[in-house]
């Protein structure tokens, strides 16, 4: 009886005990489970950093935002094209070969490098023109590959462009539009851009612009019978070569409608267009739902709903253009 009772008593401490270990273990097992992954993102830009600085500005602050932390949760790698787009597809190998979760990029040249580069691997498209046009997209609704994003692509907004700028320069019969001709969304904006001018009575000038020729060059093509007015087309090159461009338009008096309002920043006249800072920040959004288990053919491609106009003042009076009340009472920002 005595020996079976002290065998109770072993049996019931040794339960005890091991008890107690378990408990121990139960703080070690829940800081297991809170440990997260760090994600790897790779974003690949056709720029520079100082020219997008604005631009990946906002993408950090949406990823912020969202609760990721540099270093701790999420590792983000860079590659940059330096505006060159033939070097594009050797640093998306780069990039796809490091495997990463997400891969971001923007503009159709890089959005194409990455795409020829990878089938499996998500990609974001922070800004794209027409992704369908160019082949990266089945449809805006429904993707059906790897990439997704944001379009900046709209109805009527060619159109749109064309009225502002002959609203302000009443004037102008002639517009020279400026393109890149290696960029495959250049072209289909050009035709958009001809099909609007025709209705407004415009005669289209195209100016043609790649990497094997300068800016200078370019605008040289016109000196013989030179436009009256300028419309630049969606371009990354261009956008990191603003500077120059509205240097150029403003020599030549050239009243010009931009498609971002960084154009405007640097002195020129008029920007209509999607605020390009909101597209990079709500690429950050895509980014998160990928990174939670979305596929990017679950995700449609948006399209832009606000549009912003922005006119320089200092531009105006310098090509000695009035800006009407109406139009400034209508503009969203106006730099003086």
């Amino acid at each position: 009886m005595l020996a079976h009772a002290d065998e109770m008593l072993e049996m019931n401490r040794r339960a005890f005990i091991a008890g107690l270990g378990g408990a121990a273990a139960w703080p070690v097992v829940a800081r297991a489970q809170q440990v997260r992954k760090t994600y790897q993102i790779a974003v690949l830009l056709p720029g520079t950093p100082a020219t997008f600085a604005r631009r990946t500005d906002a993408f950090l602050e949406g990823i912020r935002t969202l609760g990721y932390v540099e270093g701790q949760t999420i590792n983000i790698e860079w590659r940059w094209g330096q505006d060159k787009v033939d070097g594009l597809p050797e640093l998306a190998a780069e990039l796809v070969a490091r495997k990463p979760d997400v891969l971001v990029t923007a503009g159709t040249p890089a959005a194409k490098a990455l795409k020829n580069a990878t089938g499996a691997i998500p990609i974001v498209m922070a800004i794209i023109g027409d992704p369908v046009a160019v082949g990266l997209a089945d449809s805006l609704a429904v993707p059906g590959g790897n990439a997704t994003g944001l379009s900046i692509i709209a109805p009527e907004l060619s159109g749109k462009r064309l009225e502002l700028l002959k609203e302000i320069a009443p004037h102008v019969s002639s517009v020279g539009v400026l393109l890149n001709i290696t960029n495959p969304q250049s072209h289909l904006e050009l035709k958009e851009t001809q099909t609007a001018a025709n209705a407004l009575g415009l005669k289209v000038q195209p100016i043609e612009f790649s990497p094997e020729l300068t800016l200078e060059q370019s605008f040289a093509t016109t000196t013989n019978i030179p436009p009256q007015s300028l419309i630049v087309l969606t371009d990354p090159v261009l956008f990191s070569q603003r500077k120059k461009v509205v240097e150029l338009a403003m020599r030549s008096r050239l009243p010009g409608m931009y498609n971002f309002r960084e154009f405007v920043a640097v002195g020129g006249l008029m920007s209509y267009g999607p605020s390009d800072t909101d597209l990079y920040r709500r690429a950050a959004g895509y980014v998160d739902k990928i990174l939670k288990g979305a596929k990017p053919t679950e995700l449609p491609i948006e399209q832009p709903t606000k549009f912003d106009l922005a006119i320089n003042l200092k531009a105006a009076k310098v090509l000695g253009l009035a800006v009407s009340p109406t139009l400034l009472a209508r503009a969203d920002e106006v730099i003086e």
